[in-house]
């Protein structure tokens, strides 16, 4: 939460360093649920403040996790709006949907 405050506030290093730590404290080899919304939530960050690289990166990560992000919310939520049209962030939308 505290990231997202920093991001908010455009305190773009202090928020990556709260979600990056956020992460680490809490992986989601240690809580599944709680662990893969740290990932998203980094991600979140990271499109906020334009890290392009790190968001994809994350959420990557996240597809690949059984309680990560859905096709859904990459397509709807306005969050993801700074990703929207780059080639990784659209690959990813694309591995997400429904067949």
């Amino acid at each position: 939460m505290l990231g997202l405050i920093d991001a908010a506030l455009g305190r773009k290093e202090e928020a990556l360093r709260e979600a990056r730590s956020a992460v680490e404290l809490l992986p989601p080899e240690k809580d599944a649920i709680k662990g893969t919304r740290m990932i998203v939530c980094l991600a979140r960050i990271a499109a906020s403040v334009g890290d392009k690289d790190l968001a994809c990166e994350q959420l990557a990560r996240a597809s690949r996790l059984s309680s990560g992000v859905s096709y859904g919310d990459l397509k709807l939520e306005p969050w993801w709006d700074p990703l929207r049209g780059d080639p990784c962030f659209e690959q990813i939308v694309a591995s997400l949907a429904p067949n």
